[in-house]
């Protein structure tokens, strides 16, 4: 037979972490800033519970971001029959730093929390390499209408990482004073610019 006062406690534990989780998530879609003291108040819950339930921020935010971003398939399905390189890099990078800008309280919290632990690097989502992968795959086959080098598509990933990020937006806006509008049209023009270089220089070849 089940105890019933068992089966309310971890009813009551479920219902608790799901109303931490769904907290989280509320202050994320909402773009404030993110931090477990405020998550607790919005939970109704104090802080000590809140920690009870995840050890830090980070992992609690992992769990209510999970799901939030669709997948670089369906994220980039409207420009999927595109050949153009450099269209699919500039829709990719806008795509990712819309996301940003509008969770921006969870995201900043994210880096915050995870810069500090270069040990742990797995721990900050890595969402800007799934898109540029997916918006450079059909070039990656060299008998396709365009292609770079292994070598010389591994550097310009690596390059339009710095520039599809959230790093890079928040370099524009917070330090360089742009909106957020001019600071993604910024760093769109940035990725067109590289990937329309570096798909030149391997026709010019």
């Amino acid at each position: 037979m089940v105890d019933s006062s068992t089966t309310g406690r971890a009813n009551q534990k479920a219902r608790t972490r799901k109303a931490i989780v769904d907290a989280c998530r509320e202050l994320t879609r909402s773009g404030a800033e993110v931090t477990m003291p405020q998550v607790a108040r919005t939970a109704l819950v104090s802080e000590a519970t809140a920690y009870r339930y995840f050890p830090d921020l980070v992992s609690l935010l992992r769990e209510s971001l999970a799901g939030a971003w669709p997948d670089p398939t369906e994220a980039l399905a409207p420009i999927a029959d595109s050949a153009d390189p450099a269209e699919r890099v500039a829709f990719a990078c806008e795509y990712l730093l819309r996301g940003v800008d509008a969770y921006q309280g969870a995201v900043r919290a994210m880096i915050s929390q995870t810069i500090t632990a270069p040990a742990n690097p797995t721990a900050r989502p890595g969402i800007r390499f799934g898109l540029i992968d997916h918006a450079l795959a059909p070039f990656e086959d060299a008998d396709g209408p365009a292609s770079l080098t292994p070598a010389a598509m591994t550097d310009l990933k690596r390059g339009l990482a710095v520039i599809v990020s959230a790093e890079a937006l928040f370099t524009l806006t917070d330090l360089c004073g742009l909106s957020a509008d001019d600071a993604i049209a910024s760093a769109v023009r940035t990725a067109t610019a590289l990937t329309t270089a570096a798909f030149t220089e391997a026709s010019a070849r």
